[in-house]
């Protein structure tokens, strides 16, 4: 690899997934059990001054622990048997498709809820429109209006829903309970990474903002303003970052830079830095082949190119 990149968010300013991330669930670390630690291991485990010094597989931040009393075993886990943590681009993307999840959860409780809302209504307005027209004609009266008969507005609106027939709004709310299970769906698979999440969630949005638009151009109130700006980061966002139907590379491109920011390639494609005293830190292996040798296995070590340590 021609060039070593800095451990995220170290001499940037941009916002570390790693760093969010690590403080939220704490850090990774492996061979906390390894009673003997190797010159092989130094990628991700050194010792100095009675210390062990653990680096994080996440946001590559380099700990102090003490050596374990009672280790479980010799040395450190195989490659294999150690998992690399989300990091770099798939985890900004967990984070991103998460919030969406989210919104389309909500958007499920809501609809699901005025599903169930109208199958109720139609089940029960023949009783409920008695005392609706009652109370109705009472708060119209206090009001200074007339009896008898509704004005316009949302109380004109309430009337034509109990005027409307029993199966019109078993139609509606049909419609309603297949959108709120449309957006359920979405909501599961968009929190579980699905690629065909994004290219379902993307067509509900893009044909979402039709009739959107359309009520801005009627209207305009903050509100619609608010969710019509989501909508279009959403959709700008699964095509050209999540480079759906083709854009940009398409699937291919997107699971090459996948694979390149998860596992263990994730992990030479940074610095792993030095600790504190130290003048030069191994570098990983030419190529960043996952497979290569762990400094110290026929790879030199040279000086880390720039880049802050992390350290506590």
């Amino acid at each position: 690899m021609s060039e070593l990149q800095a451990p995220p968010g170290s001499g940037s300013r941009r916002l570390s997934y790693e760093l969010i991330d690590c403080a939220w669930r704490g850090h990774v670390l492996a061979g906390l059990d390894a009673a003997t630690i190797r010159p092989t291991d130094a990628l991700v485990v050194r010792e100095r001054d009675g210390l062990r010094w653990h680096r994080c597989l996440r946001c590559d931040a380099w700990l102090p622990v003490p050596p374990p009393e009672h280790p479980a075993r010799e040395f450190l886990p195989a490659r294999d048997e150690i998992e690399v943590p989300l990091r770099g681009r798939p985890l900004r993307d967990r984070y991103v498709l998460r919030l969406i999840a989210l919104d389309r959860l909500i958007h499920f409780l809501v609809l699901g809820t005025l599903a169930v809302g109208i199958f109720l209504f139609a089940r029960e307005r023949v009783t409920l429109g008695d005392r609706f027209f009652r109370i109705l004609d009472a708060v119209q009266g206090v009001v200074g209006g007339r009896t008898g008969a509704t004005g316009q507005g949302m109380l004109a609106e309430l009337e034509k829903a109990f005027e409307a027939r029993a199966s019109t709004l078993y139609l509606v709310g049909l419609v309603v309970a297949a959108y709120a299970l449309l957006e359920g769906i979405e909501a599961v698979g968009l929190w579980l990474a699905k690629r065909w999440a994004e290219y379902l969630t993307f067509v509900a949005t893009t044909i979402l903002l039709i009739p959107e638009v359309y009520e801005l151009t009627r209207t305009v109130s903050a509100l619609k303003v608010v969710a019509l700006a989501i909508n279009l980061a959403v959709v700008a966002y699964l095509l050209f970052a999540k480079r759906l139907f083709g854009l940009r590379g398409g699937g291919r491109a997107e699971r090459a830079e996948r694979k390149r920011d998860t596992g263990w390639p994730a992990l030479h494609r940074f610095l792993p830095g030095a600790l504190p005293g130290e003048g030069s830190a191994p570098a990983p292996p030419t190529g960043g082949n996952p497979q290569s040798p762990l400094p110290g296995e026929g790879s030199a070590s040279t000086p880390p190119a720039g880049g802050d340590s992390k350290a506590p």
